[in-house]
């Protein structure tokens, strides 16, 4: 069995620092296995836009499709919180940039 090591640079969130950063200020990566890339809104719409654009650039970005395991969809009737939260849940991995490191050392 040949196994590899490879070298990941990782910010302190354990992310690649390339990855491509939510937009929105109301937008982020949370800190969990399956990591929930977050998108808040009042308007639905806007936030699935977002969250398909930053898909978009991630996928880009990585070179390959992100592995998305669930998106998620809830309320937060808070006042003064955006109402929609819409998470996507990614694999660490990907969002740590282990298919780029893996192309690279080869």
């Amino acid at each position: 069995m040949n196994e590899e090591t490879i070298q990941l640079e990782l910010d302190d969130s354990g992310l690649a620092p390339g990855l491509p950063a939510p937009s929105h200020s109301r937008d982020q990566v949370q800190d969990v296995p399956y990591r929930p890339v977050e998108f808040r809104d009042d308007d639905l719409p806007a936030a699935l836009e977002r969250c398909a654009g930053w898909l978009r650039q991630a996928q880009e970005w990585l070179g390959e499709p992100l592995d998305v395991l669930a998106i998620h969809l809830d309320y937060d009737e808070r006042q003064g919180s955006p109402y929609y939260d819409v998470k996507v849940l990614c694999n660490e991995e990907d969002l740590a940039g282990v298919p780029i490191a893996l192309r690279n050392s080869r």
